[in-house]
């Protein structure tokens, strides 16, 4: 699978352990930033990603900083993405399986790392279940 990441520098520590157990498990990944615990503006991170994402490059994107909010407000800036903060393993499902969620925001301050990993693998491994909940997914955009 591939799978782009990025956020800011307070979910850096947790992007490169992501990064690096992603890499381990086979996935092709690609880190959009930042590069060092640096302060730094998340969405000079967040749009490139989302961008390629939106134009199929990845199948899905993670994003992480200090609440997760700020990635998830950004990435779902984008008509075609779908970011889902979670903070629970079970939130990261139901995001894969009923709104087909293509990016996952996780608040590096308010989860463990191993918390942050499990959901991850959560999140890759689930698949939409379309049926009832594909004609919701389609009124999500604007457009």
């Amino acid at each position: 699978m591939k799978i782009a990441l990025g956020g800011d520098h307070a979910g850096f520590e947790y992007k490169q352990a992501i990064a690096k157990m992603l890499t381990e498990a086979g996935h092709q990944i690609q880190d959009f930033g930042p590069f060092s615990e640096a302060s730094v503006d998340y969405p000079d991170y967040v749009h490139p990603l989302a961008t390629a994402i939106e134009a199929q490059e990845f199948d899905l994107g993670i994003v992480i900083c200090g609440s997760g909010n700020g990635v998830a407000i950004t990435a779902n800036k984008h008509q075609g993405i779908r970011a889902a903060l979670t903070w629970q393993v079970e939130l990261a499902q139901l995001a894969r399986q009923h709104n087909n969620a293509n990016v996952l925001a996780l608040p590096a301050r308010f989860v463990s790392l191993e918390l942050a990993k499990a959901m991850v693998n959560t999140f890759i491994s689930t698949d939409f279940e379309g049926g009832r909940h594909e004609n919701r997914v389609k009124k999500i955009a604007c457009s």
